[in-house]
């Protein structure tokens, strides 16, 4: 079927609006109509050369409707509101231990632009085009495997869902499926994007006695505040370390590094307590610490995690159900853009003007 799509040619190219061509669901996969599709960093990294092979198309934290399902498709049917999510395969060691999220078939399932079976299911002028998460929601339809597919309760607006694939999954999952922090305990969070701003929620939801949250924006920190920071520390005016062991009598329990900056790393490490706990989610680079003073002397542990530790179909309806309830206001990072707008969109998001942004490709 002929769809149009946000076409990604070549690295640091605007996204075209462009007609292309995708194939019809096979055995295991589904065909949803794209209402809204949030737009993400990992996003952003692609465009920039770090992601599917050009030309693709991009879009990662897709919501839509079921409108076909193939032969082998139990866990959802047409008129289903669905969320998009990660790829993986369901059948490694990894994923059948309720680790999909470090499937060992990730960076082919969701970066190879290739579906499951190796072949590709949207071409262009009769050429392949990369798929993107297995999904490539920047897009009026998509067909994704099933294990991509979460079923959401649609008493819920449906453009809002889509952040909940990636991002939003990531801080919270983060906090609740990884850290698990005991209640009382602290933690500090360093960047107050969407990811950052999720683990706010969720630490609220936790029960935390101290929610620090670091950032160079003001108005970043000023939300973080009303989503449940206990303190806010603005990294170009204070010291950081020093700030965060005065705040909790010897440092944070736990920690969360969404930023990637080299030397926000190191704060992050520094300002834990013994035996604290700090998880890097952030796409960062090179750092060097000395492993003895600042490891394990402390006894500190540095862990990464991938999607906030989540298995999608579990943590996602759990996100839901938090926010139906009030819990987890996550609505307030977002801002809507028109499909045509998509560009405006990703700018905003790298400059700050909007944490979250959402395109909206149908009604």
């Amino acid at each position: 079927m002929k769809i149009t799509a946000a076409v990604a040619h070549e690295t640091k190219e605007a996204l075209q609006l462009e007609e292309v061509e995708l194939m019809e669901p096979k055995a295991d996969e589904v065909l949803i109509k794209i209402v809204a599709t949030g737009v993400c960093h990992t996003d952003a990294e692609s465009i920039n050369g770090r992601g599917a092979p050009f030309p693709a198309v991009l879009g990662h934290e897709g919501a839509g409707i079921i409108e076909k399902v193939g032969a082998s498709v139990t866990n959802v049917e047409p008129g289903d509101h669905v969320v998009l999510s990660y790829s993986y395969c369901g059948e490694c060691s990894q994923c059948l231990t309720g680790h999909q999220n470090l499937c060992e078939r990730t960076v082919e399932l969701n970066f190879g632009g290739k579906a499951k079976d190796g072949s590709n299911r949207i071409h262009q002028h009769e050429d392949p085009v990369s798929t993107f998460f297995g999904q490539s929601s920047f897009a009026t339809y998509s067909v994704a495997n099933k294990n991509n597919v979460v079923k959401v309760d649609k008493e819920v607006d449906l453009a809002l869902l889509g952040p909940l694939g990636c991002g939003i999954q990531t801080g919270s999952g983060t906090v609740m499926n990884s850290l698990r922090p005991e209640p009382g305990t602290s933690i500090a969070i360093y960047g107050g994007g969407a990811v950052g701003l999720s683990a706010v929620m969720a630490a609220k939801i936790m029960g935390l006695k101290h929610i620090i949250v670091v950032d160079l924006h003001e108005s970043r920190l000023e939300l973080a505040k009303e989503l449940g920071a206990t303190h806010t520390l603005n990294g170009k005016e204070v010291d950081v370390v020093k700030e965060i062991k005065e705040i909790t009598d010897g440092g944070v329990h736990y920690a969360i590094e969404t930023t990637g900056a080299t030397p926000v790393i190191k704060q992050s490490i520094h300002a834990l307590r013994v035996s604290g706990t700090v998880s890097v989610v952030g796409m960062g680079g090179d750092v060097t610490i000395n492993f003895t003073d600042d490891i394990l002397m402390e006894g500190k542990h540095v862990v990464g995690t991938v999607q906030g530790d989540s298995v999608p179909q579990i943590h996602i309806p759990r996100l839901v159900q938090y926010y139906k309830e009030g819990k987890f206001p996550f609505d307030k990072l977002v801002k809507f853009y028109d499909f045509e707008d998509i560009n405006q969109a990703f700018e905003d998001s790298k400059v700050g003007d909007t944490i979250k942004p959402v395109v909206r490709i149908a009604e």
